[in-house]
Order: structure tokens, then C-alpha cells, then sequence
């Protein structure tokens, strides 16, 4: 099956990250991670989520000769600390005043009618080189695609906790493991004449798209964030319909495998019925049961437009200019 391999450590993109990858390698962990230096990292840049990445991603399937047991191990634990203080500071000053659970959750279901996003461009007059691309950055995500949410389950109750362990199910292919979804996106990258391994593109893709991944997995990974990643989840599945819409008509316009097709059009059908199921029987039960995670709900929600469009600020920027995306073009 394709894409279960343990991926490598990646090339640091600066001192922290350095700091994290040159510890990985060792056994026992050195004597002090800079915490300091952390405290200074651009909060959107490429070394803190570098960082940020590799660290996380010990709760997952780990890298290749790394010992298991630094996933807890306490000094990395305190560099991470530091570094998501600083990732959830910049998002909450960018994301000032305090709407409502309700106003946040209905703007997400009007769709612009001069839409002008990512995948209103590769529908409209994309190129192939372009849209590899851009799969190419999804598949740190989609290639883990139910995994960060997974967390939420052990944190909720009730009709909420019943409710999301349903739109999971869907998730993982209803129990078939040839339909999970990260296995459709590994087909899908396939079909387009690329890499299938997890991670395999990590060095390629930049902070934007790894911020996104990243706010999955600080929110998963804290109790406390329970409704950020409820809200995160919720945004994920009301918006991806509508879009995933526009991925396969710009797919097809191109001519490509049907497994690329494939993905998109399981999603279009599959997330509107989960929109459904997130906005009232996981949001609403939530935040009916415990009121006090509305404001992380929201926070969940808008931090998740925001990374969203600082990404697709990112790749139609590049592509506008005649250039790559990625760190490492194809």
C-alpha cells in the first residue's frame, strides 16, 4: 500500500529547527534547546514551522532512526511549548474582536460570486505545472488527512463525540482501508506522476502550508484547544464541498487520471453531509453542553481562514510571477 513508509528528518531552514534535527539524531538529548532563540522566531516562518512540524510529527508515525521515546521528552516538550506560544500569539492578534459561534459558522456558506482563490484560478485557466503544485503542498495534509482530528474524540461527549466519530468513519473509507481518504489523495498523486510517500514532498513545501498542518496538531495535542480543533474541523467541512467542485472540473478541463478526479468528487458528496453534521450536532452540541469553548470554536474557524488564505496568498503570488511555489520546484 502505498505511503505508510517512515519518512526522513528534513533539512533545517534555521536555528531552531537546526537545534531540533541535530537533537533527533542524538541519544542521549543534549544538554539545552534554545528556548531563547525560540521566543525570537518569526511566527510564520519557515524555521519555527519547520520546527513545529518535526516535532509534531513524533505524534505520528515519528522519522526513520529517531528513538521513540522523544516523543515526551520533556526538554523538547518546553522548546514546543515556546514555539506554539508564539504561533498562537500571532494568530490571535491577527484575528481581533470576539463574533459569534453562529456568524463565524454562516459565512463560511457564502461562496463569492467573483470567487478569486486557489481553486477558482486552477478551474478557470490553471496550468498542469500549477496544479501539481499545488497537490503537491496538500499532500503533507491529505496524506494524514483524519489523523489530527482523531484527537478530538477522547475530549468530547455526547451527541458531539457520536457525531464526529461518524464524519471519521467516512474518513477512513467507512471501514475499507482501499477508501480511506489519505489513500484516494495517494492514488491521486499517483495518477499525476508523483511521489506517494508520506512526507516525501516536505522539503518542498513552505511555511504557509505547513502553518495549516501545524494548527491541526497544536489544537489536537491540547485540551484546552478542544473547540479550536472542533471549529477547525467544522471550517474544513463546510468549505470543502464547494470547492472540491471546482478541483475536479479544473481536473478534468486538464485531462487528468481519474483517480485525480476521484478524490474531489468523493469529497464533494461526503462533506455536504458532514456540514451538516458538524455545524449541529458536533458544534452546537459542544457549545451547548459547554459554553465556555465557544470563543475557542471561533478561534478554530477564522485561525483556519486565515492560514488558508495567507497559503493561497502564497501560491497564486508565485504563480502570478511566472514561478514556482514550492521550496524545490518539480
Amino acid at each position: 500500500m502505498p505511503g505508510l513508509e517512515t519518512p526522513t528528518l528534513p533539512a533545517p531552514r534555521g536555528p531552531v529547527s537546526a537545534a531540533v534535527v541535530e537533537a533527533l539524531r542524538t541519544d542521549p538529548p543534549p544538554a539545552a534547546l534554545p528556548t531563547a532563540r525560540a521566543r525570537d522566531a518569526d511566527p510564520y516562518g519557515e524555521d519555527l514551522h519547520l520546527a513545529l512540524q518535526v516535532c509534531y510529527e513524533l505524534h505520528y508515525r515519528g522519522f526513520r532512526g529517531v528513538s521513540p521515546d522523544w516523543e515526551w521528552e520533556p526538554d523538547l516538550l518546553r522548546l514546543r511549548a515556546v514555539l506554539e506560544r508564539v504561533f498562537l500569539d500571532a494568530l490571535h492578534a491577527d484575528l481581533p474582536g470576539r463574533p459569534g459561534v453562529d456568524d463565524v459558522l454562516a459565512e463560511l456558506l457564502v461562496e463569492p460570486v467573483d470567487g478569486t482563490g486557489v481553486s477558482h484560478h486552477l478551474r478557470d485557466g490553471g496550468e498542469w505545472w500549477q496544479m501539481r503544485e499545488y497537490l503537491v503542498h496538500r499532500s503533507v495534509y491529505h496524506l494524514k488527512e483524519a489523523d489530527p482530528h482523531a484527537w478530538a474524540i477522547p475530549r468530547l461527549r455526547g451527541t458531539a463525540k457520536a457525531a464526529l466519530v461518524a464524519v471519521e468513519f467516512d474518513e477512513y473509507g467507512g471501514g475499507r482501508g482501499e477508501r480511506m481518504h489519505s489513500q484516494l489523495y495517494a492514488r491521486l498523486l499517483a495518477g499525476a506522476g508523483l511521489e506517494t510517500g508520506y512526507l516525501h514532498y516536505l522539503e518542498h513545501v513552505p511555511a504557509p502550508m505547513l502553518a495549516t498542518v501545524n494548527l491541526m496538531s497544536l489544537c489536537g495535542l491540547h485540551q484546552g484547544l478542544r473547540g479550536a480543533l472542533v471549529g477547525h474541523f467544522a471550517a474544513a467541512e463546510i468549505t470543502t464541498a464547494p470547492s472540491a467542485a471546482r478541483m475536479a472540473k479544473a481536473l478534468e478541463r486538464m485531462a487528468a487520471h481519474p483517480d485525480c478526479v476521484e478524490f474531489f468528487t468523493e469529497h464533494i458528496e461526503a462533506d455536504a453531509v458532514h456540514e451538516q453534521v458538524m455545524r449541529h450536532d458536533v458544534v452546537g452540541d459542544l457549545v451547548a453542553r459547554e459554553p465556555e469553548t465557544a470563543d475557542a470554536v471561533v478561534f478554530g474557524v477564522r485561525a483556519t481562514e486565515l492560514l488558508e488564505q495567507r497559503l493561497g496568498d502564497h501560491l497564486l503570488g508565485a504563480w502570478k510571477n511566472g514561478e514556482s511555489s514550492l521550496l524545490r520546484p518539480l
